[in-house]
């Protein structure tokens, strides 16, 4: 990785925009707080700090959304997955594509007029090395800049008003197979951002970097020594059974940390009060267990550090030596419940590997872990004494044996999606994968920039379903007992996620080209419009001239948009589809863009 930073020349603004103006002189943390606090914006990806993406406008609402209809739309002009949402601030949208990552700003008062548009020119060469699809997870505000990210690994900040490039910075080295799909991060001064490429061995970590001028500030590994993976000296005081000191060596065979993978490139969340920001680290590298002995620390991993320093207060690792390449880089959603009677901090992540964890996020304390589907099988449970899963033996994976029925898949019961809290309730509305696997894994060497994987794998439905084929459902469930309160199923996997509002609706797109709105107290379905191609992104909401919207993304890709089954024998091939659902095929090919919704 580098931290080279280049300074370009703000060209003059090219058109006016009075909102952003009126805030170019506070502070970007007090300005993006107070937009995430104003409904009628949506000025961060996960919708607000705490990760709820979730909305108090009701104006949209279970009794007329019947109603809803197609108010204008927007195509990128770019096929791929089109994964995130566009964000709003004030009267202006700003809106991505996956690569070339193409931005563009569109003023409210005229959505069919661009009023600039940031078309960065990239090598192709560089989607040779982009695991699952060449997706972007979407754009970030602070500062009256627009933050974004390019495959090629370079993090650009652009001018709101004009679309000119304030700086760049080169994060992730494509040579050595490290990408950048993920959605920036802005919080205060600072902006968060992580590495993809676990597949190509890449050694992940997060990195904060000045909003204004790029600056690197700090930067933090998930495995090798304590120093760079930035252990406070109370790491873990509270829970010392996670393990504590050492450990991002001891837990490697020899110099296999340095390709370890444990990269992170999901979802960030954060707590002002006590100045934690929560992330999780990705699986470790490669997929076939047997070549790296140990406990893989610190993959896989639940961390909670301090936004200043980067210091890490605690680490829960929920799959120790991870065998299914169950990357734990999915949604934090922090919020205030009551546990035994006592309203406690509480940070929730739905897992790739089917359980539901919430942990008080001030001392990392387990609540409760639940497997988000009973055909969870790789693990029996999760102590919550020790915070240890429990395997069954029948479902792991090693060398000279095929594993067969193994649930969830690789792709995760929860992949990449953004899900909705209840704005009332202690109640997740969880969209969900329900995708089963045979896995056989094989040796491989490791070549910077080539795929480092070692398994070859086959996929298809769970068994849960009403028809054993459905592929994919929406669960509401209690975050701090586990329950379900309700389930809609669907033919494919939910991968976007969800969005909640104070209407009453839970809204998600599913991989076959609908948005769908539920009743948020049984999942009865209450609309649907077909969009022009299945969507992988996650809705959201806005507010304009006091009239409520709802967007997204359309443009399949990622793992269900370049198929669910795959030969990995090639590691020089990538992760090309040899067998994909024939039915999902014309939806990736029909483009991408966005659609916007009104009464």
């Amino acid at each position: 990785m580098k931290g080279r930073v280049t300074h370009v020349g703000i060209s003059a603004a090219v058109s006016s925009l009075l909102v952003l103006a009126a805030m170019q002189g506070a502070q970007a943390n007090q300005d993006l707080q107070n937009l995430t606090k104003n409904a009628d914006n949506w000025a961060l990806q996960t919708g607000n700090y705490t990760g709820q993406h979730n909305s108090t406008l009701n104006q949209i609402n279970k009794g007329n959304v019947k109603n809803l209809k197609a108010a204008w739309s927007f195509s990128t002009g770019v096929l791929h997955g089109h994964e995130g949402a566009p964000l709003v601030i004030g009267d202006m949208m700003y809106i991505h594509s996956a690569f070339p990552n193409n931005t563009f700003a569109v003023n409210l008062n005229d959505p069919g007029v661009i009023a600039w548009q940031h078309k960065p020119k990239q090598i192709a060469s560089v989607k040779a090395v982009a695991c699952c699809d060449i997706v972007n997870r979407g754009l970030a505000y602070g500062d009256g800049k627009i933050i974004k990210t390019q495959l090629d690994g370079k993090l650009v900040a652009l001018d709101a008003k004009s679309g000119s490039i304030v700086w760049e910075i080169e994060v992730c080295d494509p040579k050595v197979g490290a990408t950048l799909t993920q959605a920036p991060f802005v919080v205060k001064n600072t902006v968060l951002v992580g590495c993809s490429g676990a597949e190509l061995g890449v050694r992940g970590a997060v990195n904060s970097f000045n909003l204004k001028t790029g600056e690197l500030q700090w930067r933090a590994f998930a495995t090798g020594p304590d120093e760079e993976v930035r252990l406070a000296k109370n790491f873990n005081s509270d829970n010392p059974h996670y393990g504590q000191f050492g450990l991002g060596l001891k837990t490697w065979e020899g110099d296999a940390w340095k390709i370890g993978g444990g990269t992170n490139w999901g979802w960030y969340a954060y707590d002002p009060k006590l100045n934690l920001f929560y992330y999780g680290s990705g699986n470790p590298a490669p997929w076939n267990e047997t070549m790296r002995p140990g406990d893989n620390k610190w993959t896989m991993t639940i961390w909670a550090r301090d936004l200043e320093t980067g210091e890490a207060k605690w680490g829960y690792q929920k799959t120790p030596h991870d065998e299914w390449d169950f990357a734990g880089v999915n949604q934090m959603i922090l919020s205030d419940h009551k546990v035994d009677g006592k309203v406690t901090p509480l940070l929730t992540h739905i897992d790739r590997n089917g359980i539901m964890y919430t942990l008080n996020r001030d001392n990392g304390n387990l609540v409760q872990a639940a497997k988000v589907d009973p055909a969870v099988n790789v693990f029996k449970k999760v102590d919550l004494k020790t915070g240890t899963p429990v395997r069954d033996p029948e479902f792991s994976t090693r060398m000279d044996h095929k594993s067969t029925n193994v649930c969830p898949s690789a792709m995760g019961f929860h992949n990449q999606g953004l899900d909705a809290l209840d704005l009332d309730e202690p109640i997740v509305y969880a969209g969900l994968n329900h995708i089963c696997m045979d896995w056989e894994p094989f040796m491989l060497p490791y070549r910077a920039g080539q795929f480092f994987v070692g398994a070859t794998l086959a996929m298809y439905p769970g068994p849960s379903g009403p028809t054993k084929k459905e592929m994919g459902q929406v669960r509401a469930m209690d975050i701090v007992t586990g329950k379900y309160k309700w389930t809609k199923w669907e033919k494919f996997a939910v991968w976007g996620g969800t969005l909640a509002t104070k209407g009453g609706l839970v809204a998600y797109n599913t991989l076959d080209g609908y948005i769908k709105a539920l009743d948020k107290d049984n999942g009865n379905e209450l609309w649907k419009f077909k969009m022009p191609s299945g969507g992988i992104g996650a809705p959201m909401t806005y507010q304009f001239k006091g009239k409520q919207y709802i967007g997204s993304m359309y443009g399949v890709g990622g793992w269900p948009g370049v198929g669910l089954v795959f030969d990995l024998t090639d590691p020089s091939a990538g992760l090309g589809a040899v067998g994909a659902f024939k039915e999902l095929q014309n939806h990736t090919q029909m483009g991408g863009g966005l659609m916007v919704f009104s009464l």
